[in-house]
C-alpha cells in the first residue's frame, strides 16, 4: 500500500474499473507476520462461498491489535496475483488509507454486508 498523495491519477473508463475485483471479507485470524521488514499482520479472511478463505499481509499495526481485528469486515482486492512478502505469500490486497502520519486505516463498510459482496 502506498501513502502517496500526488493528486489524481489519469482518467480510466468504467470497464477498466470493473476489472478490479474489490470484495468484503471477515477477518478470522490475525497474527504478527514473522520476518517482515516493517511490522505487519498476517490475516486470514473469509470472503464467502464463491471466493473462500484467503490470506493477506497488512501493515496496520499502528492503529490495530491482532485481537481487535478478528470479526472485523474489511475490503480487499481479490484478483491481483499473489505477492511474496518475506516468506509469506499474500493472496489478496487488504485496502486502507494512510492517515496524516502515514499509518494505515482500514476500509470497512459502515454496516455488515455478506462476505464476498463486491464493491459496486
Amino acid at each position: 500500500m502506498s501513502s502517496k498523495s500526488d493528486g489524481p491519477t489519469p482518467t480510466i473508463n468504467f470497464d477498466e474499473f470493473l476489472k478490479v475485483d474489490i470484495r468484503i471479507g471477515t477477518i478470522l485470524e490475525a497474527a504478527q507476520l514473522e520476518g517482515a521488514r516493517k511490522p505487519a499482520f498476517r490475516l486470514r479472511i473469509d470472503f464467502g462461498e464463491q471466493i473462500g478463505i484467503k490470506v493477506s499481509s497488512a501493515q496496520i499495526t499502528v492503529h490495530y491489535g491482532a485481537e481487535e481485528l478478528v470479526g472485523r469486515q474489511v475490503a480487499a482486492v481479490v484478483n491481483f496475483p499473489p505477492r511474496q512478502i518475506g516468506r509469506f505469500m499474500s493472496q489478496v490486497l487488504t485496502l486502507g488509507f494512510a492517515d496524516a502520519e502515514g499509518a494505515i486505516v482500514l476500509v470497512s463498510p459502515e454496516r455488515a454486508v455478506p462476505n464476498g459482496a463486491r464493491l459496486i
